[in-house]
């Protein structure tokens, strides 16, 4: 395989992020803080050695094919996670596995957390990983869009009919059109965001910060309280909106334009809605019933923490789980949903259990009527053999991956609950779990560096869709 394309783009993207260094940077040399030396130091470091690798591998005109496109992903992901680290061990004093952890954690989106007294953070630093998160957020849309449907990974190939469609389009001439298009919504609607919470009563650097983990489902926040540190309904929904147009496929913002209803018309997007629905009322009558508790109130501190959970930002707004057997049971099996494809979040996707249902009806029908013919239709696309067959061994890999990291995990004498939800809530991209240890009022600080490191790479795998990592580990891919 020739690799020399794929060093040079890894190298520009490593100089980017030193690039993009700069602006925490700035934010400490205007706060006066002598971080920012240290914040400069690590982005000459980053840039320096990105562009010497792109300056050292360019070559000429060059076409990525699917194989490249794989390795290029994965090295991508490790890299940046590599060098974006370097201010959390200079500026936060951590070891490399917590600043490789904090880092994997930020640009997959997932929230996990080994920092705490957030108060006494440097603002640069906060505001790096916040940054971390929102980049993440964009970059997994593009390999959703652009790379995952040509490869065939878990069903995506669904939509690829979709892209090649839009890229004809009269109105988007260039499939590179459609990607501008895309980060200009995303920017439009981090802008929107900051806003919405800086008017909510916000300051300018939390609504910054909570913008880019909102919108890109990641979770981090400014304080180890997390939301509750804000005591304003209207922060509470303005998150809990635009954390729900951040798991919604941002390709169909593009196509929407002014017409919302287009967006409303995706299968995809109506199932996912009406599941939030769902778990917004009925969790809210059961809280108001069983625990006496103000029903308005209730239904905010409902909304906000089920769609935290279900698009996988992992904000929390209390501690959910200690509303009782039954609402704790229901987060557990919420950290599987993930949002919609296309979008920042992760999790098994809306998409994937629309269609395992629909095959259990058909399964149904066939059974009561042999020898009828059913064609299995998802969005007016037809659902082929092939795309099943990719469906299921995308379930099959992310059962076994869970459970995996839950028996590595516990074999490090960690407790059941602890380490079968830390290992969901890392493939998943979630960020809390359940318990004590890891629930949304604990961070992953007391694990072994072993375990973070096992959860890192159950992040990365999580956020790529885990056929696209370990396609990497099979000897035929890397056979001429």
């Amino acid at each position: 395989m020739y690799l020399k394309p794929i060093a040079f783009v890894v190298g520009l993207l490593v100089a980017l992020s030193g690039g993009l260094m700069l602006i925490p940077a700035a934010c400490d040399l205007l706060l006066s803080r002598q971080e920012a030396l240290l914040f400069f130091r690590d982005a000459c470091s980053t840039v320096l050695a990105g562009g010497t690798c792109a300056l050292l591998t360019r070559p000429g005109a060059f076409r990525l094919d699917p194989r490249q496109i794989l390795v290029l992903a994965n090295l991508a992901w490790m890299t940046l996670a590599v060098f974006a680290a370097l201010p959390f061990t200079s500026v936060g004093h951590m070891t490399f596995s917590d600043a490789f952890f904090e880092t994997m954690s930020g640009i997959t989106t997932t929230g996990s957390t080994v920092m705490s007294d957030l108060q006494d953070v440097d603002s640069g630093l906060l505001l790096w990983r916040s940054m971390l998160q929102w980049i993440g957020g964009i970059g997994f849309i593009v390999i959703a869009v652009a790379i995952l449907p040509l490869i065939r990974v878990g069903g995506m190939r669904l939509f690829q009919s979709e892209s090649s469609h839009w890229s004809d389009n009269k109105c988007l001439p260039r499939s590179g059109s459609i990607a501008k298009a895309t980060v200009l919504v995303y920017l439009l609607l981090s802008v929107l965001c900051a806003l919405g919470y800086f008017l909510a009563g916000m300051s300018v650097f939390d609504a910054v910060n909570h913008a880019m983990t909102t919108l890109s489902t990641g979770g981090y926040s400014t304080g180890d309280a997390s939301m509750a540190g804000f005591s304003n309904s209207w922060i509470y929904w303005n998150g809990t909106a635009f954390m729900l147009l951040g798991s919604l496929p941002f390709i169909l913002f593009v196509r929407a334009g002014n017409r919302v209803s287009h967006l409303l018309r995706d299968s995809q997007v109506q199932a996912f809605l009406g599941l939030m629905g769902v778990l917004w009322i009925g969790m809210t009558l059961w809280l108001t019933f069983t625990e006496n508790k103000d029903f308005f109130s209730t239904f905010t501190e409902v909304a906000f923490n089920t769609t935290s959970v279900v698009t996988t930002t992992g904000y929390a707004l209390g501690d959910y789980s200690r509303w009782g057997p039954m609402p704790a049971m229901v987060f557990f099996f919420l950290m599987l949903v993930g949002g919609c494809s296309g979008s920042t979040a992760g999790g098994i996707k809306i998409f994937r259990l629309q269609i395992a249902m629909q095959l259990l009806s058909r399964q149904l029908k066939q059974a009561c009527h042999p020898r009828a013919f059913i064609v299995h239709r998802y969005n007016g696309e037809e659902v082929t053999a092939d795309i099943l067959r990719s469906l299921i061994a995308f379930c099959f890999f992310y059962s076994l991956l869970v459970a995996l990291i839950a028996v590595l995990l516990s074999g490090m004498g960690l407790d059941t609950v602890t380490s079968l939800t830390a290992a969901l809530t890392a493939v998943s991209n979630i960020g809390p779990g359940l318990g004590d240890i890891v629930g949304p009022a604990g961070n992953f600080s007391s694990f072994p560096d072993v375990g973070k490191w096992l959860l890192s790479m159950g992040m990365l795998m999580g956020r790529l869709e885990i056929i696209t990592v370990l396609v990497l580990l099979t000897p035929a891919f890397w056979k001429n």
